[in-house]
């Protein structure tokens, strides 16, 4: 199994990369909007990977971070979405805006990507909205390690009780990622947000 590859961006084919590494050239389908695909031939290039192996084929998927890889891997879990469908939705929306149109709710977003029609992408959003990181989707994609003064439990905390209490998990992230105070505590979160959902 590849984990990455790294080397040589020798061309551009539609849909993908080759890359020359070790004397061999590596076909990778990779996003269109990705940092990969839009680096100059010639450039070193390094790609996470996913290899799908099928009785006639093996491709190999290529993404410039390890979120869109694991966001890959979580799209193909989805009756009917195989490994071209999810890189056409990856090539669509970046990583965070795609997280929270599938924690939001927002299903139409999701049709924008070449192949994916109304049934597919609630399908997307009904099995893979509580499978996401609301935290993530509350701070924009960016890691704990990364934010300041930002306690990222009590907002998930928070999250947690504004479901319990009725509202989808969209509604609640996206409450929650309107209040600016940090440091707060769950209840001061909840009744933060409580005064934003109603």
């Amino acid at each position: 199994m590849l984990h990455f590859i790294k080397g040589i961006l020798a061309m551009h084919f539609s849909g993908g990369i080759v890359i020359e590494t070790g004397g061999l050239g590596y076909e990778v389908y990779v996003p269109d909007n990705s940092s990969v695909y839009l680096a100059k031939e010639g450039q070193q290039v390094m790609v996470y990977t996913a290899m799908i192996v099928r009785e006639d084929d093996i491709s190999i998927y290529g993404f410039a971070d390890k979120e869109s890889l694991q966001l890959f891997r979580k799209l193909m879990t989805v009756n009917g979405v195989g490994a071209k469908a999810a890189l056409s939705i990856l090539s669509t929306l970046p990583v965070m805006e795609l997280q929270k149109a599938i924690v939001f709710e927002d299903a139409a977003a999701l049709t924008k990507a070449n192949g994916i029609g109304k049934k597919t992408a609630q399908r997307i959003v009904l099995e893979l909205k509580d499978k996401l990181d609301a935290a993530e989707a509350i701070t924009g994609g960016i890691s704990a390690s990364d934010i300041t003064n930002v306690n990222l439990n009590e907002k998930g905390e928070a999250v947690n009780a504004l479901i319990a209490l009725g509202y989808s998990k969209g509604e609640a992230v996206e409450a929650l990622a309107g209040i600016e105070e940090n440091n707060l505590t769950v209840e001061d979160y909840i009744k933060r947000a409580l005064k934003r959902l109603c």
